[in-house]
């Protein structure tokens, strides 16, 4: 007997001849078995892969879970055996009939740390750029003939283990499409390279076996995973138990085992029409294995490639963060538990993203419910669920992109709800000023906190605007007199330098949503919405009028003292007090027309007369050597 040892494999050589008990009766009655050396083993410890061939040399090959192969020939009585016959204990196997050797389980060394240290959303260094060559040519190789002349296509452009596994990669992802019928009738047929490349469909477990397939023809060593996910169909906070319902891969690159799931990498299934559509996910190539398990679990827990390992039940209970969750640049969230209890009818989550970022949320399919604001490098969201029970929370994210994804998703448990909460319908996201308004030219707000109290029903709110920036503001409530025509009058804008003030009467007291727009003067189009401002008064006595209505005239740098009501009462002497730049004259209309003269402060005074009128007009003369006069302000009378 010699004994070989070398780092990878033991090896040793013996003889050995078996004599059966008895006299086989007529050889031709029982079959010796041989290996069919293009069988894949079966999953478990100890099963055999074996094959029948009359009169020949048996051979019985096994393997174990550490991916240990035993290999023993037994010869017939009468024949004459072979001195000497390997008896195998390597940790590779030998040659399969691609000269491929079987790829050895995973260890220390391929593992890595859990939880997550936020060094990469891949688990070994890439520089993405690299592959954009790589990339536009394996995407558009076609299929001609069978799956080697399409390998010999598709790897020309290819020079390393890397980019073959990567240029496999991208054409099946933007191939083959997710056969739904096939995976719920479990088709076997649709496993088959050849099916799917005649199709060019399959379910999950044909996507990993035509990767493995693929990589072991380019000389990659690449094994299936089974295991459970929480992919399409999945609902927060189940349990999972018999049959695994998903496949993806494992390939040895650069001395250690990676994983990618080229299933999720291809697309996505439409959970409201069960319709695939292609939609390529980065995230699922080479994934860090912390990252992996969120959604992965392997029938052995080798295959998580981390130490420590996760148990089933950790699986289960773990919060589901969503591939985009990462794609957008999130780092974290709280809490980190799918299911959240309101305390005294609320719920907070906090997430932070590695960059400034614009969210959203749906509290039951509508954004309301919340006050979500925006942080330099994250978001908190305040839920106040409107009824006891169970409700479903999505929080989406905007990253990079011009769309916003959805990266979370929670259930929400509520046994109170306080009723002094509701806020207004109208009360969009986000809420407070942020780095969004600075980036829109809003500068240094007087109030940077989201929530305004107020006693008397009266608030001020000034900020900063960078130059060549207009602001429209708007007032929003549930009830009361507020409509479309008088959400702005209840709001008197003043310019003043770079600062723009917005004084703000309420009708009446409770909670209204303060909008502020933004726009460039110069450019054409719409006033887009910034942020909004929570208003809060509990003071059932408020009941103030609407401002004037203020036109075009009214420039910047103008002030009106009074009367700040835009209902003046009839039959009255009304005394008006502003501040006009660049006017040379100005006056007041009613029945009969009122000047205003310029005091040495500065300021335009002097009284009007209501009877006998329905309206007051503000009017000014901007060139004396004119004789025209401009509107710039509109009050109107009560009636009598």
């Amino acid at each position: 007997m010699a004994l070989k040892k070398d780092s990878n494999a033991v090896s040793i050589d013996m003889l050995l001849i078996v004599h059966s008990e008895k006299q086989r009766a007529a050889q031709g009655t029982h079959s010796d078995r041989q290996a069919d050396p293009g069988a894949l083993p079966q999953r478990g410890g100890g099963n055999l892969a074996e094959k029948q061939h009359p009169q020949q040399t048996q051979v019985i090959t096994s393997y174990d879970n550490q991916g240990t192969q035993l290999t023993v020939e037994v010869h017939p009585r009468d024949a004459m055996p072979q001195m000497l016959k390997k008896f195998s204990l390597a940790k590779r196997l030998q040659g399969d009939k691609n000269g491929n050797t079987r790829p050895r389980q995973p260890g220390g060394k391929d593992a890595h740390a859990y939880p997550w240290d936020r060094s990469s959303l891949k688990s070994m260094p890439l520089d993405l750029r690299q592959f954009e060559k790589l990339d536009t040519y394996a995407s558009q190789v076609t299929v001609k003939s069978g799956l080697d002349e399409l390998m010999d296509d598709l790897l020309q452009e290819a020079h390393s283990d890397l980019e073959r596994v990567r240029a496999i990669w991208i054409w099946i992802c933007h191939h083959i499409e997710y056969d739904i019928e096939a995976a719920q009738e479990k088709d076997r047929q649709a496993f088959k390279p050849s099916n799917i490349l005649r199709t060019q469909k399959t379910n999950c477990d044909g996507y990993a076996g035509l990767f493995e397939r693929m990589c072991r023809i380019a000389g990659v060593q690449c094994m299936t995973v089974p295991g459970y996910s929480k992919g399409f169909g999945y609902q927060t906070g189940q349990n999972f138990s018999g049959e695994f319902d998903h496949a993806w891969n494992a390939v040895y690159l650069e001395g250690r085992w990676h994983l990618l799931d080229s299933t999720w990498g291809s697309g996505l299934v439409d959970t409201s029409t069960s319709k695939f559509t292609f939609l390529y996910n980065e995230f699922y190539f080479l994934t860090h294995p912390a990252l992996f398990i969120e959604d992965h679990f392997p029938d052995n827990k080798n295959w998580q490639l981390l130490k420590p390992p996760q148990s089933l039940r950790q699986f289960e209970n773990n919060m589901y963060h969503k591939s985009e969750f990462y794609n957008k640049g999130m780092l974290s969230a709280h809490p980190e538990t799918p299911m959240i209890r309101t305390v005294n009818g609320k719920a907070t989550i906090t997430m932070e993203s590695c960059a400034p970022t614009l969210f959203m949320f749906m509290l039951n399919g509508k954004q309301e419910h919340g006050l979500l604001s925006l942080q330099k490098n994250g978001m908190k969201l305040d839920v106040y669920p409107p009824t006891m029970g169970t409700h479903k929370l999505q929080i989406f994210a905007k990253g990079n992109s011009d769309i916003y994804s959805s990266v979370l998703e929670y259930t929400l448990k509520c046994n109170y709800v306080d009723l002094g909460i509701r806020l207004p319908a109208e009360l969009h996201q986000p809420v407070g000023p942020s780095w969004f308004s600075e980036q829109m030219g809003i500068l240094k707000p007087s109030h940077p906190d989201p929530i305004i109290h107020t006693s008397d029903g009266r608030c001020s709110v000034s900020f900063g605007v960078e130059e060549g920036i207009s602001i429209l503001a708007s007032l929003h409530g549930d009830d009361g007199p507020i409509t479309e025509e008088t959400q702005r009058r209840y709001i008197f804008q003043l310019h003043r330098e770079k600062r723009v003030e917005l004084k703000v009467q309420l009708p009446h007291a409770g909670k209204f949503a303060l909008k502020i727009f933004v726009k460039k003067r110069q450019e054409p189009g719409n006033y887009v919405f910034v942020f909004n401002y929570l208003l809060c008064c509990s003071n059932t006595k408020v009941n103030w009028p609407v401002f004037p209505e203020s036109f075009g005239n009214w420039g910047q740098g103008n002030e009106l003292l009074e009367p700040l009501s835009g209902v003046l009462p009839a039959n009255r002497n009304v005394p008006f007090k502003l501040k006009l730049h660049g006017v040379a004259k100005a006056l007041v209309k009613g029945q009969d027309t009122w000047p205003l003269t310029l005091n040495g402060e500065g300021y335009w005074e002097g009284s009007c007369s209501t009877a006998g009128c329905q309206e007051v007009y503000v009017m000014v003369l901007e060139n004396a050597n004119h004789s025209f006069y401009s509107y710039i302000l509109k009050y109107k009378v009560n009636a009598q």
